[in-house]
């Protein structure tokens, strides 16, 4: 059976029905109680606007955009089937009749067009004027949180955003839209980098397309499509999954779950009316403030139940507290996680809502969350309504699970009764509904590349950039398949071979005293074997993440390091765009030399600091431990036969390098920057990384995990 046909229409959003305990989740934009009904609206017009022939552009082709320059740059949208439709940019014409399903597409030829700005003009039994259009470099950058994460968390960003406008430099903001079935457009409008409109620029696509405008002297056009918290099955499509037996049963499983989410929210709907236990508005909403701790709260100690400090058990509870930073916590994006709350939360920072949650957990660890928000100021409230329409109100779980950032959110907290229900019978008990597992729409087979990327199929890239992964490395080895899969399947259904160029995983997490196993690692390994396809390229990061937080603050060089690629591959520049790439290994007695293909200046041993930052937003540092403190290259490990690791001296050898260990005299293989957050320092002269690798082929840890 197709996967396909296992697919159930999208459920709601889990705060219109979840009641009793349940893993927190983190907001989706895309689910927000008033945008669906405005974007049904939308929609519903478009398609009667259809219906009465007038000629439609979908969200892409809009005021301010970028159209890449090109002998082929597509406009399409719709109209009524066998319409004529024209489209006029300068010098610039074309035409195309509307099919029989009213779809129509007109490629451009703007190879010779000069930048712009220009009015594109689409003609039908109507005509659409698209001003302020640029000829230019189109990119779509996608992935998860590291490539969404915005200039204004960047560490640099208050600067870049303070500089004057760039209206030669644009993004489009592809809306969250996780979506069973592929959509022919999204939500989303072109902007031009300004002070109001740089902060939410994707923080590694801004310094990718600013490099490369200063190269080219050109327009960039930036399409963010990024979700963070997700796994790459959700952005590859059906068709594509179907093709692995792996990733088919996976996907049929996952959908199997939405089904049962989808079938539990009918279930909780029909229970909340048959008990009469569905929420209601206060009758005086200024006695439960958002942003300050009312005088006659009551203290409550959490996690714990409501009861215990005289709240209801089932109904509506308020609970506040305040949270004190510190200064480095100042335009850092800070996580929220509630544990396990007993039922239904609504959370303000500061009076202002998080809304739109979907399920989710926290990045290799298991534990739920929120969300996110970025502090602008020292003292803040954080005010939570929690409805509990089936009992055991209050907070429950780890409290190692119930913190802000680093900030444990255990112990006091005021709170406040809403209303109360009265206690239900055992009758009413019994047919209360049980959650099914966890299940997030944007973590569902497909659901990204449908709502967010199967859109954007018919416009003409020059290149997409990717930074994804944190979410499979539980799944490491079966990435080497999963990611040149989904190359080769946003390729053939755009029906171009476009250049694709990724981010390794940065370092993450502690150092590890001894040489050990990672599955960071094996995903970073899964990332270098997809450059066996064409036009592929990587970005390593091995030297610019942090210990103490997945996201590191600091975009600027990997931005740097991608766009290198970008113009040396791609626009033919002489520029120095890889580290060392290790090539192949040779025995040498006692040592094991390792040969490399390095250009630049060839192979240097960058110098190692004394000390480091766990976590770039504070000033606190710790000693760096060097593991061969004799030799002149840290990060290299070797075994013998037994497979037992020993960190390794190493030296530069010409554009090879010797390795060995007094602890292991018969060594059989080499591994360098193997760890999650290695101490390594093989570079070029260019300033570039070596990449991690291994000359063995033992086997991994994630192998046997399947999706």
């Amino acid at each position: 059976m197709a996967i396909l046909a296992t697919a159930t229409r999208q459920s709601r959003t889990i705060h219109e029905f979840l009641p009793g305990h349940r893993e927190a989740v983190e907001p989706d934009s895309s689910t927000k109680p008033m945008l669906r009904p405005l974007l049904f609206l939308g929609f519903s017009l478009l398609a009667c606007s259809s219906m009465q022939a007038a000629v439609t552009l979908p969200a892409l082709i809009s005021d301010h955009m970028v159209l890449q320059k090109s002998a082929k740059s597509a406009v399409w949208g719709t109209a009524s089937p066998g319409e004529k439709v024209t489209a006029t940019l300068d010098s610039a014409a074309g035409e195309a009749v509307a099919d029989a399903a009213g779809r129509w597409r007109i490629e451009l030829d703007l190879s010779q067009e000069k930048e712009g700005p220009f009015d594109l003009v689409i003609a039908g039994e109507n005509r659409i004027v698209v001003s302020d259009v640029l000829v230019g470099e189109v990119w779509l950058a996608s992935g998860q949180s590291n490539m969404a994460f915005s200039l204004a968390a960047d560490v640099g960003g208050k600067e870049e955003i303070a500089a004057p406008p760039n209206a030669r430099l644009r993004q489009f903001h592809v809306g969250i839209a996780p979506s069973p079935d592929p959509k022919s457009d999204c939500a989303g409008k072109w902007v031009a980098a300004a002070p109001a409109t740089l902060g939410d620029f994707t923080a590694v696509g801004y310094y990718f397309a600013k490099n490369l405008q200063q190269s080219l002297g050109a327009p960039v056009g930036i399409i963010d499509s990024t979700v963070p918290g997700t796994p790459i099955e959700s952005w590859t499509s059906l068709n594509a999954l179907e093709k692995n037996p792996d990733l088919k049963i996976g996907a049929e499983r996952y959908l199997k779950r939405a089904a049962d989410t989808d079938a539990y929210a009918s279930a909780i709907d029909a229970w909340l009316k048959q008990y009469n236990r569905a929420d209601k508005a206060p009758d005086d909403p200024s006695l439960f403030p958002m942003d300050t701790i009312p005088g006659d709260a009551k203290p409550v100690t959490l996690p714990g139940l409501f009861s215990a400090a005289g709240l209801p058990d089932a109904g509506a509870v308020w609970i506040w507290k305040k949270i004190t930073l510190s200064p480095g916590d100042l335009g850092l994006e800070q996580l929220i996680r509630l544990a396990s709350p007993g039922g239904f939360e609504t959370l303000y920072w500061n009076g202002k809502r998080l809304e739109g949650d979907t399920p989710e957990t926290d990045l290799g660890s298991g534990t739920a969350h929120i969300g996110y928000v970025t502090p602008d100021k020292i003292d803040n409230i954080l005010a939570i309504r929690l409805y509990s329409p089936g009992g055991n109100g209050g907070i429950g779980g780890d409290p190692q699970r119930f913190t802000i950032g680093s900030i444990p959110l255990q112990g006091e907290w005021m709170g406040k009764a809403e209303y109360e229900f009265p206690p239900l019978g055992a009758g009413a008990m019994q047919a209360y509904p049980k959650p099914p597992n966890g299940d997030m729409p944007r973590g569902r087979p497909a659901y990204l590349f449908n709502g967010m990327i199967e859109p954007l199929l018919p416009c003409t890239l020059k290149g997409v950039l990717w930074y994804q992964g944190e979410n499979n490395t539980g799944r490491a080895y079966q990435y080497q398949t999963e990611l040149p899969s989904m190359i080769e399947d946003w390729r053939a259904q755009s029906q171009s071979a476009l250049p694709f160029y990724l981010c390794q995983l940065p370092n993450f997490m502690g150092k590890k005293p001894a040489p050990s196993e990672s599955a960071w690692a094996e995903l970073r390994e899964a990332q270098t074997k997809a450059l066996s396809l064409p036009d592929t390229g990587e970005a390593v990061l091995i030297d610019l993440g942090e210990e103490g937080t997945v996201h590191p603050r600091d975009k600027h060089e990997a931005g740097r390091r991608l766009s290198l690629i970008a113009l040396a591959k791609t626009y033919g520049k002489q520029v120095p765009s890889s580290g060392p790439v290790y090539q192949s290994f040779q025995m040498e007695g006692d040592k094991i030399r390792v040969l490399f293909a390095t250009d630049d200046g060839g192979l240097v041993a960058k110098p190692l600091p004394s000390a480091y930052q766990p976590l770039s937003a504070k000033p606190q540092t710790v000693p760096l431990v060097r593991n061969s403190p004799a030799g002149e290259l840290e990060g290299f490990a070797v075994c013998g036969a037994d497979h037992q690791w020993a960190w390794a001296d190493a030296k530069i050898d010409g554009d090879s390098v010797l390795v060995w260990s007094s602890a292991v005299p018969a060594p059989v293989a080499a591994r360098y920057a193997w760890a999650d957050n290695p101490t390594c320092n093989l570079y070029n002269q260019a300033g570039l990384p070596a990449g991690p690798f291994r000359t063995d082929d033992f086997p991994l840890t994630t192998e046997k995990a399947r999706y």
